[in-house]
Parts: structure tokens; sequence; C-alpha cells
């Protein structure tokens, strides 16, 4: 497999050798390029080692970026290590200005992410497709096979690798907004609801919820569901009853639960009751309009339309995080834990000058993690530190 990153983080993989008891962990870096995983018999003298070799005690056996040589392969093989990633190119300029003291206190400091929701190329193509065929074609006979399909993809995403948090950078799925939102939607929305502690079942249908909250968009006159600019007031109040023409579309068809319904038809509703299309407050929502809500509205917040810019994650998170009298906050918790807003490994710009490398996310402080100075070495904890209140992330 070869994998190509510019300028962006990307998780590759984080595997565990059990029964040799070695773990092999691998992390975002910020990367111009290009890794390859390889089999162990397959490595070459010379070849660079992308990825940290260490013991369950988290001692480092091999560093990331060694050289392969004779004895370290022939250690791999006994330590029962089948493959690993090796590096092809040079890293950022970043990453080479980490000064020897920072390296030493990293290596010691690092802590890898929570296992991460990983959508393949492959996954995001047939689910992109797959909702677009949906959103066109609401009278299907299939509409509810292709539905179980495409929520089955997104979970096999996120049990295939346990995973319990999403790395926000990379939810991008295409360029189209509905469809990319709602696919953004519904896999931030089931790994919220698993922190929230919902039940498998469960997880399944709000990924359905997810996928369709937006399904009544389809019923919305081209003109007013594209224009390029800011709604009128009437064309607002027509945009505002998609969420019933979902919930309409899908009452008539088998096999969706009153949760998923609840869902699609609530995720406008606010909890002091200034939502839409029914005004309903927080007693009279459901749990997965609750959910919906708050990962709507992030998602919202952090994708460019043609009326408006983006905004960065950091001011989204602030901004959801903010919204305590519209949001459900034990929700808003639940969000803010399966968050992962600074991937380890991230080169940050502190605000008291210094450049920073993040070695360890604290769940619930998602804008403040751990982080090692790249020139002075120094450990900020940033969500745990009373030292460093002062200092945040630029």
């Amino acid at each position: 497999m070869v994998v190509y990153t510019r300028y962006i983080f990307v998780h590759i993989c984080e595997a565990q050798e059990r029964n040799s008891r070695i773990f092999v962990s691998d992390a975002e870096v910020n990367l111009v390029v290009k890794r390859i995983f390889m089999r162990t018999r397959s490595l070459q003298e010379g070849m660079k080692i992308d990825q940290a070799i260490v013991d369950r005690r988290g001692r480092i056996l091999i560093a990331r970026g060694a050289l392969m040589d004779e004895y370290l392969i022939d250690s791999l093989l006994k330590l029962g290590i089948n493959g690993v990633y090796i590096r092809e190119g040079e890293e950022d300029p970043d990453e080479e200005n980490i000064s020897l003291l920072a390296k030493s206190v990293i290596e010691k400091t690092r802590v890898e992410d929570r296992a991460k929701v990983k959508l393949t190329e492959s996954v995001k193509k047939r689910v992109a497709e797959g909702i677009q065929y949906l959103y066109n074609n609401t009278e299907t006979q299939d509409f509810a096979d292709a539905t179980d399909k495409i929520t089955g993809e997104l979970m096999r995403a996120i049990s295939d690798n346990e995973a319990i948090a999403v790395d926000i950078s990379t939810l991008k799925i295409s360029d189209e907004y509905t469809f990319k939102h709602s696919v953004d939607v519904a896999t931030m929305a089931m790994i919220v609801a698993k922190q929230h502690g919902l039940n498998e079942k469960e997880v399944y249908e709000i990924g359905i919820a997810g996928l369709l909250h937006d399904l009544g968009k389809s019923k919305i006159p081209n003109e007013v569901l594209n224009k390029p600019g800011r709604l009128s007031e009437e064309e607002f109040e027509i945009m505002k009853q998609h969420s019933v023409y979902g919930y309409e579309i899908l009452k008539e068809k088998e096999g969706y639960s009153p949760a998923i319904l609840l869902g699609v038809l609530q995720h406008h509703e606010k909890m002091n009751g200034r939502g839409y299309p029914l005004g309903v407050s927080s007693d009279k929502m459901h749990l997965f309009a609750k959910i919906l809500s708050v990962v709507d509205i992030y998602d919202a917040l952090v994708t460019e339309r043609s009326y408006k810019k983006a905004f960065s994650q950091r001011d989204a998170v602030e901004m959801i995080m903010s919204m305590t009298q519209e949001l459900d906050l034990e929700v808003m918790r639940s969000f803010l834990e399966s968050m992962i807003l600074y991937p380890v490994d991230t080169i940050v710009q502190l605000s008291n000058g210094e450049k920073a490398k993040v070695v360890q996310n604290n769940p619930g402080y998602i804008l403040r993690p751990k982080v090692v100075g790249i020139d002075s070495g120094k450990i900020y904890d940033l969500g745990r530190d009373m030292r460093c209140n002062n200092i945040i992330i630029m």
C-alpha cells in the first residue's frame, strides 16, 4: 500500500503484535513524503523505517527514522513483526528543527492517540456514491437495502480498529456539500453515540439517521437549495421544511425505527425550544436528535459555502462549547471527548512564541493537549498544568 500526503495530517495505522508482546505504533506525522507499507521479509538495507518499534513498557527498540540493516531486519522477524512502514522523501522543515533535547523529551512523553475511525479511499468513494444515489432516488425500491449497505461500511470502519475517536481534520469526503456533509455527520454521530454509551444497534441506527438527516433537501426547489448567496427570510422558511420532508419520506418506508425518524425530524431543534420545525424543547427531543444537532452544527461551521468562509476547527469547537442554551451538555461532553483536533505529532504554534509538538491529547480538553517545545524541550501540559493557563495554541 502506498500513501501520499502533502501538508496534511493523516492517520495511517496502529497495529499491535500481541503474541510477541511488542507494540508497533504509528502516528499522524506532518509529511511531504511517500509512505509504503512493506512486509518485513521484503525490507532492504538502507530503507528508512517510518514508525517506532516499542515494547509493552514503552521502551523504544527501533527509533522512527532508523535505517534498516541486516541486524534490524532480523530483529523484526524474531519479534514476530510481519510488516512496517518505510519512508521515502523529506519531512516538513519543522521536523528537522527539533532539538536533540526536545527529541529525547518527545520520545519519553509521547502517547499514541486513541483508536480513530479510518475511512479508506475505496470506502469513501463507495459511501459518497451511495449517498448521492439515495438522495437522487428516494422512491427506489432498494432504498432501505442501499442505506443498510452504506451504514454497514461506516460501522465496519469503526469496529475494525475499535475506533473511539475522530480526527476531525480527515473527514472530507467530496466537494459536493450535501453528500460530504451527510457522511461527516453520520461518522461523527456514530463515534459520539459510542462515547455516550449507546449500544451497537443504536450506534448503527444513528448512523442511518446521520446519513439521511438532510434527505428532505431532495424536495427543496433547486433555486433555493443551490442559491449562491444567503437565503431570504421566505427562502429560509422553505428550507426549514427539509427535516419534515425527510421524516415524511422515511415514514412511508419499512425498516426505519422511531428513533431514526425523530433524529431526522428534530436535528435542527434546540434545547431551549428555539429550533425548528416544531420548536420543541429538551424534554421532547430524542437523544438521536441531540447528538445529530451537535455534529451537524460543527460540520456546517467548518465547511466553506459560497456565502460564507469556513471557520477554523478551533473556532468551531469554541462556538460549540459556547452554545450551552441550545445544545445538550452531556452530549456536548461526549462530542468533545470523541474528537481529536491536534493529532499526536502535530507541530503547533504557541501564544508564547514557541513552536511545539503534540505528544498527548487530553480527552475532554480538545483545545489543550500536552506539547513539547521543539527548541527548548519544555513540556506544556495545556489541559492540566495551571502554570500553562495563559498559553494557547494559535
